[in-house]
């Protein structure tokens, strides 16, 4: 069997030999690797940084729909599991994937620098949204279909415990 078939989907030949020659092992996504490192590093920071931050959000069953969404996403994002993901059906997807997430990824980054320099609750709500946004855009044009329902429920969590640990 063909590595590349499993990771393209319904792809065409030419669509298939291009991406499969460009994404390399099956069961590893290095470009959601980058992604997620990418996701993580200013969170790190802030971290560090803010070392006696508390969490407001007091509902337990939201907490613990976020982190599943959370966790659930990188790992997919990461990991080719072969469970619910079809593949780019084509080069124009995979073109999408990769442009759309580098411009949601440029615009976190950009969106933390502004929130390092001063906290605002419309910041917090864009760095709520864009890696969700990230998370479904990848999904959707994976066809993974797992990885979209883990970056909804993600979304969902999320929004409402940054809601909820609002700054102003």
């Amino acid at each position: 069997m063909n590595n590349s078939i499993s990771i393209i989907g319904g792809a065409d030949g030419p669509t298939s030999i291009f991406l499969g020659g460009s994404l390399g092992i099956s069961w590893l996504n290095i470009f959601g690797l980058i992604l997620v490192v990418l996701l993580l590093v200013p969170n790190i920071i802030y971290a560090v940084k803010e070392k006696n931050q508390e969490n407001k959000c007091t509902n337990k069953l939201m907490n613990l729909v976020e982190q599943i969404g959370r966790y659930a996403s990188m790992f997919l994002m990461v990991f080719n599991i072969g469970l619910a993901e079809v593949g780019f059906s084509s080069v124009g997807a995979f073109i999408v994937y990769m442009l759309g997430d580098i411009l949601l990824m440029i615009s976190y980054w950009t969106i933390w620098v502004l929130y390092f320099k001063k906290k605002a609750y419309w910041k917090q709500i864009a760095l709520a949204l864009i890696p969700t946004c990230i998370f479904l855009l990848s999904g959707i044009t994976m066809l993974h279909f797992l990885l979209i329902i883990f970056a909804v429920i993600f979304g969902i969590g999320h929004l409402y415990v940054t809601n909820k640990n609002r700054v102003d």
